[in-house]
């Protein structure tokens, strides 16, 4: 493989009891507007999802949960020649870990230099089919549009759904 693709994805459920220290509800996303659970997927090039992390409250944003779960194994990829493509959620993410370059605030992405826009546009295309990974394990299996179980459980059922989609491939 040339490099890994890592997404987050909010997979949405029943509104279950938790509050955080600051009185917000621990599994409501403000991002998604929706209850649910936070769950960090990694996509081989061509999109094939191969990993699906435990899941984390949907309050919790795409880089704490990669922090938890996924950033320490993509560190000893990146030392041995393996970097990892993420979205702009990620950036901070430390070593081998490639993310867009933001904009500067109140301008447009033509304020970038070339070669910046340039990279911008690469990995946001490779990136794509990475976005398809998390789209596909959503879409093809019902048992992740909405889980009527408990929230800690979702990290099974999606891990239960890679292995389905790499049998059914």
């Amino acid at each position: 493989m040339t490099h890994l693709i890592l997404d987050g994805t909010l997979i949405e459920c029943d509104r279950v009891a938790g509050v955080r220290d600051n009185g917000n509800d621990l599994w409501f996303s403000q991002k998604h507007k929706a209850f649910g659970g936070n769950v960090q997927f990694l996509a081989a090039p061509d999109g094939m999802p191969l990993w699906v992390s435990e899941v984390e409250p949907g309050s919790t944003p795409d880089i704490t949960a990669a922090r938890i779960h996924a950033l320490p194994a993509l560190y000893k990829a990146a030392a041995e020649g393996l970097p990892t493509l993420a979205d702009k959620g990620y950036i901070g993410a430390g070593i081998g870990i490639h993310v867009p370059v933001r904009r500067p605030k109140g301008q447009s992405e033509q304020a970038l230099q070339a070669d910046t826009r340039t990279t911008n546009t690469l990995i946001r295309g490779l990136r794509a089919l990475g976005e398809r990974a998390a789209a596909e394990l959503k879409e093809r299996w019902r048992a992740l549009k909405r889980v009527t179980l408990s929230p800690s459980r979702i990290g099974d059922i999606a891990r239960a759904a890679l292995v389905l989609n790499s049998h059914w491939k």
